[in-house]
């Protein structure tokens, strides 16, 4: 990336955008469009954040599951129109999910279903196309992977920042923006930023177990993705249904979500303790057994907010800091990228 080595006004030095899943993606391409220069951060090996894809092999063959995220759906003019974007460059697809919600033994359909929409041909996927449209920016972006920002120190110039994989960046940041689970930014702002700490420390995060299912047979249930209601798990999904997925013939790939309470109440627990208890609650719903399957445990350890907030962005216009997220702005994948856009608006003025 080409660094003007005398930007005009801080204004004009570039952008540093820590965080990419889809907010801080959303942010970026709109910085991108408005005319700033901008450089991601992420501590991952690539972009995503929770709308990530776990991919594996075993005995049965290859498989993937979207661990993270697992459908999402779109309301507002603006997020539709991306939607549709998306969905033109074949990265998004319409999910037609038998949906259903358990409540005691009663399986019931949603009264008015929403469309449920998946990235394809998985859920990484949208965030990989925002990403491709940093690099095709040329000098006036960087995405810069597996690179953990642990410091951030405001000059009267612009902004510093030191990662635990690089030490002190050279560059000087005019302008640094924060898409990153609220927990994760209270420290990197505590001393340059108190009043972002406020509103970051007043979000409450909770965590989520996941738990990846390869079934060598077809799972005979009722749907392909459900809201459960008691007991350890608040959703489970037909993951190998999803539209461009592929399977080994006659296997099946199910996701496991546990409810934020028991996540919270299990959040240290052994990955093989979690997915012993998921997966038998999952047989006792009509899943298979659970030595008949294979089985890998994620945790998210902030996986949403209770509840989130709905002031949408943070942004201090005199130290140039800001911060976007889902948690900012109703959670779920639509909130998550109108605070990006709504954020990277306040900072173009």
């Amino acid at each position: 990336m080409t660094i003007p080595s005398s930007p005009r006004t801080v204004a004009d030095a570039p952008v540093a955008v820590i965080g990419a899943g889809l907010s801080g993606l959303s942010c970026a391409q709109a910085l991108l469009q408005a005319g700033h220069a901008v450089h991601m951060f992420d501590k991952s090996r690539g972009p995503s954040g929770r709308m990530s894809t776990r991919r594996g092999e075993d005995p049965a063959g290859p498989w993937q599951c979207d661990h993270g995220v697992s459908c999402f759906t779109a309301s507002t003019p603006e997020f539709r129109a991306e939607l549709a974007r998306w969905q033109k460059e074949g990265v998004a697809a319409r999910w037609d999910a038998r949906l259903a919600r358990l409540e005691g033994a009663a399986w019931t359909a949603p009264a008015t279903p929403q469309a449920c929409f998946v990235g394809t041909p998985r859920m990484t996927s949208p965030a990989g196309w925002l990403a491709e449209g940093l690099r095709l920016a040329g000098d006036r972006a960087l995405a810069q992977w597996q690179t953990t920002v642990q410091r951030l120190e405001r000059h009267g110039d612009g902004w510093t920042l030191t990662s635990a994989e690089h030490g002190p960046h050279a560059v000087r940041y005019g302008t640094v923006l924060l898409a990153v689970p609220a927990p994760q930014a209270v420290p990197l702002l505590q001393a340059a930023a108190p009043a972002a700490v406020s509103v970051a420390a007043g979000a409450r995060m909770r965590g989520s177990w996941a738990v990846m299912v390869r079934c060598t047979a077809p799972v005979d249930l009722p749907c392909d993705g459900a809201f459960i209601h008691g007991g350890p798990l608040r959703w489970i999904a037909r993951d190998s249904s999803k539209p461009g997925r592929t399977a080994p013939a006659g296997t099946e790939t199910w996701l496991l979500h546990a409810s934020p309470e028991w996540s919270e109440a299990h959040i240290e627990d052994e990955p093989g303790s979690v997915a012993a208890t998921l997966l038998a609650a999952f047989h006792a719903l009509g899943g298979p057994a659970p030595a008949h399957v294979q089985a890998t445990a994620h945790r998210w350890r902030y996986a949403d907010t209770a509840p989130a907030l709905t002031i949408g962005h943070w942004w201090d216009a005199d130290h140039r800091v800001g911060m976007c997220g889902d948690w900012l702005h109703g959670g779920q994948v639509e909130g998550a990228w109108l605070s990006g856009r709504s954020l990277a608006r306040a900072v173009a003025g």
